[in-house]
């Protein structure tokens, strides 16, 4: 029998239109705990990571939107921010032009020619800045997501082994889950019509293999781990090294950890 687009075969399975299953079914495996590692110190901005994973989970590679993506920060000697991700930085870091945000040394957020001014590219003045870094960013995996509590349908859910999926076949593309995640993880899928998000490609690890931007990386600064594991390798790191999350005053229990975290990072 041949399968249509987006069909289903069992709960949380999906094959895509060219045959491709990009969400497994659960596994209650209680034995798993997923855990994400990002080194920021390894991250040198290069994308590979992206494109690895448009490629792998399907996401249009000119689509304005991407599972995954790396922030520049530019720290001025005054204390402003400078921060962007053009593109979800699939091509990387090419220009020293910043399109994005700025935080003044006050901390506000406003923007590069005025708060009332459209937003232009702009070089900041290598000497006076401080010091500039990549982080890359994808989903979190909350152990409370915000997101699971605001579907209506359910088709936002939280497997057994932690990792938050979305079934495709019930989602009704409301658009509550958007706009829930503190961390702005979530697009609608630009062919799908349907709300889109980082699975830390369920459908590897479930098999025993790694992600694709973490194969993709060629620096060593992405990984996953199982955190109900003591002699895992990420595991190790997270349990006796300082590694901090994203915003842990939303209280969601985010499992994406970052060594090298600095404090600009919003």
């Amino acid at each position: 029998m041949k399968l249509g687009l987006g069909a289903a075969v069992g709960a949380g399975t999906l094959i895509t239109e060219t045959g491709k299953i990009i969400a497994a079914a659960p596994q209650n495996d209680s034995d798993t705990r997923y855990a994400f590692l990002v080194d920021t110190t390894k991250c040198v901005g290069c994308g590979f990571c992206v494109k690895a994973c448009k490629v792998e989970n399907e996401i249009p590679f000119e689509a304005n939107a991407s599972r995954t993506w790396v922030e520049r920060y530019v720290v001025m000697k005054d204390g402003s921010v400078y921060a962007d991700s053009p593109k979800a930085a699939r091509e990387g870091f090419t220009s020293p032009e910043i399109s994005g945000y700025v935080t003044s040394s006050e901390g506000k957020v406003v923007l590069p020619h005025g708060e009332h001014e459209e937003l232009h590219p702009l070089v900041p003045d290598e000497k006076e800045i401080s010091k500039s870094f990549f982080v890359p960013k994808l989903c979190n995996q909350c152990d409370k997501p915000a997101c699971v509590q605001v579907c209506p349908v359910g088709a936002t859910y939280q497997a057994a082994d932690g990792v938050v999926l979305v079934d495709r076949t019930w989602c009704i593309g409301c658009g509550y889950c958007i706009m829930s995640c503190p961390y702005g993880v979530r697009f609608f899928h630009p062919v799908q019509k349907v709300a889109e998000k980082c699975t830390w490609c369920y459908h590897r690890i479930t098999k025993g293999m790694k992600p694709a931007c973490v194969d993709a990386c060629a620096f060593g600064a992405r990984d996953i781990g199982n955190l109900k594991d003591p002699d895992d390798p990420v595991t190790k790191i997270i349990k006796t090294e300082r590694v901090q999350v994203l915003k842990p005053d939303y209280g969601t229990g985010p499992q994406a950890y970052y060594l090298g975290l600095d404090h600009e990072v919003r």
